[in-house]
């Protein structure tokens, strides 16, 4: 009796789990986004880019498609060669993000008037044209529109003011006419029409936005353009005498247009002959005359010019001490002083060498090749490869608050002494008087800058998820190696922004430039500088940990959103102090509007599975931007959870945060000893 009973029950569950089993097929299968979907890539896909499209699998695993609750909320297919009409794609009611970038779609933007849902369209980069799509006014959750790079024409509608939530609108290099003066869009923060045929003046509520969103619309004028001293010009009417022929220009040679816009041109009478002869010999001997004299001077000048040159040139090569710097190349003596021995209570100049690091002449150094890698700043940085093929990074330091040549001796020999896999290592260094240079082990791969933000276009390779999220740990671990270092020192980087993290040629993240904060000028820190934490902006002397911390979060903020923090914004509304791009602030307004995932780039949108750890340290990022500094949290702790996001694939197993600062590359007696 028992054994039926198990027996039945037995039945009964295989009975629910085939029902279920059986009601998920069927749910999946009448999933109403596959049809609209595969009459998309029927129309559009003619070179089968989109090759796992098929009917036989889940429509949410396709390439570029994501889902949510089951539905399609994003589609992002950028240059898979896509031509025709994306009108089915109007059926995806739930889509919240379309990109369709950098394809061949061409004649007018369909219908959308459906896709109630949608946040995001980027229409960019295609050969679309007609006028500006009603229905893409009636879209009225809209926060980005951008349909730059097309065919359009016509005028802009007043009914764009409907997108009241808009942020974004680009428009550039289209053929769109008329005026904008009924655009009126509170809430804007990006905006661009140059390139187009805009006529009349720019009304007050754009004026804010930099001359580039205007440039190349001829008949715009108006703040941040040149004032509007003029009516614009109307198209020249023929000629009511017959005899006149016809004009090759609405202003004639006998026309001068008076300065006062309300004045009427005056037609000059006619020379005679005679008068006209007289006249123009007169002019030329005159002209001929001033030419003559003018040539005399200028060689005159010439010639003491290079006089002066020739002299001074052979002056500066019979000193030792000289420093040339032509273009690119670079070439350094042996000092910088116009006199070899002691000058002024300094020594005479000398590379000083680590330990570890391989040792050369500055000799070497002078005879190196050298290219310029970039201007930061403390000064500028060169890459230097010596005679026997060693390279080298030299970083020719400028603007340094140093007192004398113990105290920056005493901060090298800290600096010198910081060894960690995610610290760009500093060889050796060079003081004198007039030349203080940094000698560091070069970085092959370049910097995290260029990774996000170098070559955004055609052809560019992405920069993926993991490998943003392996910089962010590297970085991460080496910023709390300069913390924990020293205790009693509290060691700073105090110029954390995206171009000093380099790659190495294992693809892991290196911080350079540490350290050097401590000798900047008051007067020369960058107070518009986007990654600065709020009380460093308001005074460059409060450097801290603490605010190291929240240019850290801007940092991770900036691989979450491709954004650069750095780039100066005159819209208002996302800006912080100077007009730079308040990153921060910006996550801040968009996570209050209850669309987080809009804040990641778009590069990130082709990756599966990836929407947790992205909103994990998105969280992170917006703890360390705390206003407060006591708010923010301790480098080790950030390390901890960055770490967490995924556990092994991103963390060393020799280096964690609990043993960041027990290296014993570098303890608290021998890197304090140096600056007692």
């Amino acid at each position: 009796m028992a054994t039926s009973s198990s027996s039945s029950l037995m039945k009964f569950h295989y009975t629910v789990l085939s029902f279920f089993f059986i009601f998920s097929l069927l749910e999946s299968s009448q999933n109403p986004d596959i049809e609209p979907l595969l009459a998309f890539k029927s129309a559009c896909d003619g070179t089968n880019s989109l090759s796992n499209w098929n009917s036989s699998t889940d429509p949410c695993s396709w390439t570029g498609v994501s889902c949510l609750n089951n539905r399609v909320s994003r589609l992002v297919l950028e240059g898979f060669n896509l031509k025709g009409s994306f009108q089915n794609l109007s059926f995806l009611k739930e889509l919240r993000v379309l990109s369709l970038k950098y394809n061949h779609f061409s004649g007018p933007v369909p219908n959308l008037s459906n896709l109630t849902a949608l946040k995001l369209l980027f229409l960019s980069h295609n050969e679309f044209s007609g006028e500006f799509s009603e229905s893409l006014t009636s879209l009225f959750r809209l926060y980005r529109l951008d349909l730059s790079y097309n065919k359009f024409s016509g005028e802009i509608p007043a009914k764009v003011n409907h997108l009241t939530h808009l942020l974004t609108l680009r428009l550039e290099e289209n053929g769109f006419s008329g005026s904008i003066s009924g655009v009126n869009l509170p809430n804007l923060q990006e905006f661009n029409v140059s390139g187009n045929k805009i006529v009349g003046e720019i009304p007050l509520s754009l004026s804010r936005f930099p001359e580039s969103a205007f440039w190349n619309n001829q008949l715009l004028c108006g703040s941040p353009l040149q004032k509007c001293t003029a009516a614009i010009p109307r198209e020249p009417t023929s000629p009511k005498s017959s005899s006149a022929g016809a004009m090759a220009s609405p202003v004639s040679p006998r026309t001068t247009i008076a300065s006062s816009p309300s004045s009427l041109p005056v037609t000059t009478a006619t020379l005679s002959p005679k008068t006209t002869h007289h006249s123009s010999g007169k002019m030329s001997s005159l002209a001929i005359l001033a030419i003559i004299l003018g040539d005399v001077f200028v060689l005159g000048v010439v010639c003491i010019l290079l006089y002066c040159f020739f002299c001074t040139r052979k002056m500066s090569s019979q000193k030792n001490g000289s420093q040339i710097l032509e273009g690119e190349k670079i070439v350094y003596s042996s000092s910088p002083y116009p006199n070899t021995g002691q000058t002024g209570g300094f020594e005479r100049g000398k590379m000083v060498f680590f330990e570890g690091a391989k040792r050369f002449e500055l000799e070497d150094l002078l005879r190196a090749s050298a290219e310029m890698l970039g201007k930061g700043g403390f000064g500028t940085a060169y890459k230097a490869v010596l005679d026997d093929g060693n390279v080298v990074a030299v970083k020719r330091l400028k603007e340094l608050n140093v007192c004398g040549k113990r105290e920056f001796e005493q901060q090298m020999e800290v600096l010198g002494r910081l060894r960690h896999p995610n610290l760009v290592s500093l060889k050796a260094y060079y003081f004198a008087r007039d030349e203080k240079l940094l000698v560091y082990d070069f970085m092959t791969n370049g910097n995290l800058f260029w990774l996000l933000h170098g070559n955004r276009g055609p052809g560019r390779t992405p920069l993926d998820w993991t490998t943003r999220l392996k910089i962010a740990a590297g970085a991460a671990r080496g910023l709390a190696f300069i913390h924990n270092s020293c205790k009693s020192l509290k060691l700073t980087h105090g110029n954390i922004k995206s171009t000093n993290i380099l790659i190495d040629k294992s693809g892991n993240a290196r911080i350079s430039d540490f350290g050097l904060a401590i000798f900047a000028m008051p007067s020369s820190v960058p107070k518009t500088n986007g990654y600065r934490a709020p009380e460093v902006a308001l005074d460059g002397r409060k450097i801290t940990q603490k605010s190291d911390i929240y240019s850290f979060g801007v940092l991770l903020l900036e691989v979450l959103t491709g954004k650069c923090p750095s780039v100066v914004d005159n819209s208002g509304l996302a800006t912080g102090y100077g007009g730079v791009v308040d990153l921060p602030r910006w996550v801040q307004s968009v996570v209050r509007e209850e669309w987080t995932a809009e804040v990641f780039d778009l590069e990130l949108m082709r990756y599966k599975d990836i929407e947790e750890e992205m909103v994990g340290l998105l969280q992170i990022a917006m703890a360390c931007t705390a206003a407060s500094p006591d708010q923010r949290p301790k480098i080790n702790y950030v390390v901890k959870m960055i770490e967490e996001l995924r556990g092994v694939e991103v963390s060393p197993s020799h280096d964690t945060a609990d043993s960041v600062s027990d290296s014993p590359a570098v303890s608290e007696d021998n890197t304090c000893g140096a600056s007692q």
